[in-house]
Parts: C-alpha cells; sequence; structure tokens
C-alpha cells in the first residue's frame, strides 16, 4: 500500500514538473515574440508640430430648451365636465383648456350681485338722509364700508367662476395632460404641460479666450444635429458673467423654429461663431490624434523611438486640430501608421 501512495505522489511531482516547464516554454516564447517586435522598427510617416495663423472663428455644442414651458396647476375646486384639449394639441393664449362644473360658483356670483346692489340702494338712502341731517355719521360711514364690502364679495365672486373656465396662459404644444372629463381638481391639481418651441433657446458653453468675442446681440448659424444640415439663424440674448467650475461660461442664442417647428427641445445642436481675425496656434493633421478627440493622444518619436503622448486640443477643423498642450513646435509627431505602434517601439521614418 505504501509503494503504491509513493508511486502516485511521484507521478503527481512529475506532473507539476512538466507543467512549470511547458508554462515557463510559453512565456519564453512569447517574450522572443515582443522582443522580435520590438527590435524591428515600424514603418510610419510623421509630421512636425507647426504654428499658423488660426480663425478665432469657433463652434459650441449644447441642446435646445423651449423659449417657454410651464406647469398648468388649478386654481379652482370642482369636478371636470369638459376636456378640449388634448396632448399634442397646439394651443393660443386664452385658448379655452378645461370646463370645470359652475353651478355652485354662479350661484355664488348671483348672491353676491344682489348684496352689492342692495348695499349700493342703502348707501344712495342714507347719503340722501345725511344731506337732511337725519342720521348719524357713523350710520353713513358704516353704509359706506357695506357697500365697499359687498362689491369686493361680488368681484371676487365674479373671479371664481371665471376661473372654471380654465384658458392657455401661453401659446404652445400640449406636452402632457394630466386630467380627464369626471376628475375633482383641488387647488393645486396638475392640468398640463405646455411648451412652446416657435422659438428655443440653444444653452452652450464658451471658454474663456472664446467669451471676449461674443456680444449680445451677435448673430449666430445654428444646426441641429438631427436637422438633416439645416442651418437657422440665432442671436446671441445672454451671456453668463461668472464662469462654472469648469471655466466655462454659459452662452444662449435664440433660435426661430422652421414653421413646421421640426426643431424640438431637447435636440442636440451646434453653434458657429463667426470671428473676423485670426491668432496663432499650434496645429497637427487630424490623422496623427490617436483616440478620441475627447480624450486624445500623439506618438512623439526622439531617436527613432516612439512615445505615446497626451495632449489637449483646441479648436478642430475639417483636417487641422489646434493643440494647446502637450507638444511643441518642432517636435516629430506620428501622422500614420499609428496602428502598429505601442510605447517605446522602434520606428523608421517612411
Amino acid at each position: 500500500m505504501k509503494k503504491l501512495i509513493y508511486i502516485v505522489v511521484v507521478v503527481l511531482i512529475l506532473g507539476a514538473v512538466g507543467f512549470k516547464l511547458m508554462s515557463n516554454k510559453e512565456q519564453m516564447a512569447a517574450n522572443a515574440a515582443v522582443a522580435s517586435i520590438k527590435s524591428d522598427a515600424i514603418p510610419v510617416t510623421i509630421t512636425e508640430v507647426a504654428s499658423a495663423k488660426l480663425d478665432k472663428s469657433f463652434t459650441a455644442q449644447g441642446n435646445f430648451a423651449p423659449i417657454q414651458s410651464l406647469t398648468l396647476l388649478s386654481e379652482t375646486q370642482g369636478q371636470i365636465q369638459r376636456v378640449l384639449k388634448r396632448k399634442g394639441d397646439k394651443v393660443k393664449a386664452g385658448d379655452l383648456l378645461v370646463q370645470v362644473e359652475s353651478n355652485t360658483m354662479s350661484a355664488d356670483l348671483a348672491t353676491a350681485q344682489t348684496n352689492a346692489e342692495k348695499a349700493k340702494r342703502d348707501l344712495e338712502r342714507f347719503e340722501n338722509l345725511a344731506a337732511g341731517d337725519a342720521i348719524t355719521k357713523r350710520q353713513l360711514e358704516e353704509a359706506r364700508l357695506a357697500a365697499k364690502s359687498t362689491e369686493a364679495q361680488l368681484v371676487a365672486a365674479r373671479q371664481r367662476l371665471n376661473k372654471t373656465r380654465i384658458t392657455a396662459p401661453i401659446s404652445g404644444e400640449i406636452n402632457e395632460i394630466y386630467v380627464e372629463v369626471g376628475s375633482y381638481l383641488n387647488m393645486g391639481t396638475k392640468l398640463y404641460d405646455i411648451v412652446n418651441v416657435d422659438k428655443l433657446k440653444l444653452q452652450v458653453k464658451a471658454s474663456e479666450s472664446e467669451v471676449l468675442l461674443i456680444s449680445k446681440g451677435d448673430k449666430v448659424k445654428v444646426k441641429a444635429a438631427a436637422g438633416a444640415g439645416q442651418e437657422y439663424e440665432g442671436i446671441v440674448t445672454a451671456i453668463a458673467a461668472q464662469a462654472d467650475p469648469s471655466l466655462k461660461f454659459d452662452v444662449e442664442i435664440e433660435v426661430k423654429n422652421a414653421a413646421n417647428n421640426n426643431l424640438r427641445a431637447g435636440m442636440y445642436g451646434t453653434a458657429s461663431f463667426e470671428v473676423d481675425d485670426q491668432r496663432d496656434a499650434m496645429l497637427l493633421p487630424r490623422e496623427a490624434i490617436v483616440g478620441s478627440i475627447q480624450n486624445p493622444s500623439v506618438y512623439v518619436v526622439n531617436n527613432g523611438v516612439a512615445n505615446m503622448r497626451q495632449v489637449k486640443v483646441g479648436v478642430v477643423t475639417q483636417d487641422k486640430v489646434e493643440i494647446l498642450d502637450g507638444v511643441k513646435p518642432g517636435e516629430k509627431v506620428v501622422q500614420s501608421g499609428q496602428i502598429n505602434l505601442r510605447e517605446g517601439i522602434k520606428v523608421s521614418v517612411l
């Protein structure tokens, strides 16, 4: 029995040694492959970071917001008798939206009107009596106060009746409806969301250097990402006086919608600010950028070796990218061939 155990132990040890040797062999092969790659120079084309004149015009992105939007709340109590406008309907300011049961309010108004008319007649009678010193001044003053009080009650009753006819406070489109015929309203019940998109606000952000080039009233060309290239004219209506934590300034642009209101609130838009001036900038071909514009890098070549370096970009044109930080004028940057590169790999310039 002991002999059998010894044999099993020996077999296990030999198996472990063999597995280790095989793993080492695979690791050595992988290291050899990497070494062979590093030893072979990767052919690339390079470009040089160059200073050039760049147009100060710039673009900024943001989202469209409605020029007006509100949630309409009930200012009365009672059961809804009619709903005249529903989701998707266009309305004008003053259009009737909902009719609330008004019998009680009408009765209150009739009572208030009767009381006001009686108080007015009483006041006239008391004034005639006062002219002949038939009543005291105090009695006359009480009649005047009663007339004013009943008149105020009449105005309040008339307003309560008017509020049973719920109308649109602004022009726009019904974006959401929250009530139905038969619903009982209380004060503050949510009725409608109304959005006016005849005009929209495009809210974008500008850097500290860009915001100095903008003034209120400037005309701006605006495009919507989903607008099939259609261009709209916008006007700068507001510029923030203080930067946000990222040192960007809010800029608000008012845009007139097309006749069919094809621009919608929430869409993504781009504003083009045309500036008739130029400035010095460091430029690289756009194809030299590795990764996205939001997280850009380049390969800098020094003594035949490529090293990846993070950069900060500014204005992006169709074929050029402004480099704000990360490289210096005169440095050699890989323009094409980056797909085969890794940090520290040797390169040969085509």
